[in-house]
């Protein structure tokens, strides 16, 4: 049981029936009334942990819907479930692993499993190493040059995650006395690689292939490209694997058949999901960013809401009442889909990474129990840097037929001279930050309360293709500045988070058998497509044609 949990466990078909009864009082209910009648409703509503504000008083709840979400999840056994989560315990049953990707941002003198902890450091320490060597110009390439560029060839969570926390980081990155160019390929197609290596020079190229199997098709497909494309100016050499790949992945056999040395060779393990693994060596190129340093305080940002997510009661506690929310705009209020939008343009890459990390995992119809889910699960995950977002979708936030919640992310300070380095324009965009800040603030009001948020004057024979229902349900969530750790921490909320719904609709997050599934596939057409195979009969008769037309043939 958390800490300071005051309720005692019902029975869970009692809860829901509760929630049922609350859901038809809630539905004919404004949120203009809900504020109307708690003066009190921010303080109520809203939690402060550390250097962040989690603000869900624009939900659709009052204290009583609160309390019975609460029961929800205590009567679902949550506690239980995040007791398995932080342990070696199989929580991941259909593929018979753990889920340990809490054990990633352990701290060193950690008094609880300290075996993991021990070997996670190794590898980290064995990263360090190379971040530190490439950062002081001492990683040198087969002909001596100096290494300056750095590409990271992964897919999925060995690209989403790097690319995302990279960029959001980009205030923080590391000054070297040369300059070190992070690049990031995931494309299957190659044309990302093509664009790329037409602007690098081989002899100061470094590769990193992430891959946790080292058998994803489209990561190795570009690995072959680049190695190639070495081996044309540098030649065929071990020496020139050896200086010009890096591999991170659980398998160091297969990595050492493609012709990476055991030096160069950072190791996973099966208890790390690839959408949880950007805080592993996979994030190697986070950390060649934004320097070891750097990465050490994301770790303790996200390992700080570890301990929060174990420890608070549960009324309080972040990644509980996000995934109590969202199941309650879900399940009981008919809200089916969810936009993130953060006002920092550092955030660009945040709303995709959302969309593997929640549809990946929730993504699910079946329980762990072997029937089919009681409940709608995953709502589709959308999203936009805010400003850009006004001028594309927020139309249809605004005035459409559709619910929509939304999740409001922005950094208080921005631009202050310690961090930003043309601090003669310091004051100008400081004024813009500002601007976007006005008008995070004011779109989630006029979604949550629409005309009411406008001069009540303006109403006065205001037509109705003018007015705005409001009552679209949205979170704020406000960093005092967005840093290494507080990115740790919002990172780690919406993992928690995941795994809070994943215990209400009692479904699995940590496999993937639709995305296994689909690559098998493709494995299997791939030969046709080469003219390895010819025999299309076991095929449908869309492929067949599709196929066809390919190979230049007439579909009679």
């Amino acid at each position: 049981m958390a800490k300071g949990y005051p309720y005692t466990v019902e029975n869970i078909d009692d809860v829901l029936a509760r929630l049922v009864e609350l859901k038809r009082k809630t539905q004919s209910k404004h949120l203009t009334e809900l504020f109307a009648e708690d003066d009190q409703r921010f303080n109520n509503f809203s939690v402060k942990l550390e250097p962040l504000v989690f603000d869900y008083s624009k939900h659709r709840i009052d204290g009583n819907v609160l309390n019975n979400l609460v029961h929800w999840a205590q009567a679902s056994d949550l506690n239980h479930w995040i007791k398995k989560l932080f342990s070696k315990e199989d929580i991941n049953q259909s593929e018979q692993r753990a889920a340990m990707h809490w054990a990633l941002r352990l701290p060193k003198t950690t008094k609880v499993h300290q075996d993991i902890a021990a070997q996670v450091h190794q590898q980290l320490e064995r990263m360090y190493q190379l971040v530190e060597q490439l950062h002081e110009g001492q990683y040198r390439g087969v002909t001596g040059e100096v290494i300056q560029d750095v590409v990271n060839i992964g897919v999925g969570g060995s690209d989403l995650g790097p690319l995302m926390v990279s960029q959001a980081l980009s205030d923080f990155k590391q000054q070297t006395e040369k300059p070190l160019n992070v690049h990031f390929v995931s494309t299957i197609d190659g044309s990302q690689l093509s664009e790329i290596l037409h602007k690098l020079r081989p002899e100061t190229t470094l590769f990193i292939i992430s891959s946790k199997s080292f058998g994803t098709i489209d990561t190795l497909s570009n690995a072959q490209t680049a190695r190639l494309w070495l081996e044309k100016s540098l030649g065929q050499t071990p020496q020139m694997l050896k200086h010009h790949f890096v591999g991170v992945s659980t398998k160091p056999d297969k990595m050492t058949e493609w012709g990476i040395h055991p030096e160069k060779q950072l190791l996973l393990w099966d208890w790390v999901g690839g959408r949880y693994s950007l805080w592993s060596c996979i994030g190697f190129p986070i950390a060649l960013t934004i320097g070891v340093k750097g990465f050490k305080h994301l770790l303790a940002g996200a390992h700080a809401i570890d301990e929060h997510f174990q420890n608070a009661p549960f009324e309080q506690n972040i990644p509980v009442l996000m995934g109590l929310l969202s199941a309650w705009n879900s399940n009981f209020l008919d809200i089916q889909t969810h936009a993130v939008l953060p006002y920092d343009g550092r955030l660009k890459y945040f709303a995709p990474y959302l969309q593997q990390l929640e549809m990946e995992s929730n993504g699910k119809s079946i329980q762990r129990s072997g029937e089919k889910v009681e409940w709608t699960t995953c709502p589709i995950i959308w999203g936009e840097v805010g400003p850009n977002a006004q001028h594309a979708f927020y139309q249809l936030l605004h005035q459409g037929t559709h619910a929509v919640s939304c999740d409001f992310i922005a950094p208080i300070r921005r631009y202050n001279a310690k961090h930003f380095t043309y601090v003669d324009n310091a004051a100008a965009l400081v004024q813009q930050h500002h601007l976007a800040l006005s008008n995070c603030l004011a779109q989630s009001r006029l979604l949550a309360f629409g005309n009411q948020a406008l001069d009540q004057n303006e109403l006065v024979g205001l037509p109705k293709y003018k007015q705005y229902e409001g009552n679209q349900p949205s979170t704020t969530i406000l960093l005092e500045e967005l840093n290494p750790y507080s990115l740790g921490m919002l990172i780690a909320l919406y993992e928690h988070k995941v795994f809070v719904q994943s215990v209400l609709w009692n479904i699995n997050p940590f496999d993937q058998w639709g995305v296994e599934k689909g690559k098998q596939i493709a494995n299997q057409l791939l030969p046709i497509l080469s003219g390895e195979e010819t025999d299309l009969s076991d095929l449908d008769a869309s492929t067949q044609g599709l196929l066809n037309l390919f190979f230049g043939k007439k579909n009679d």
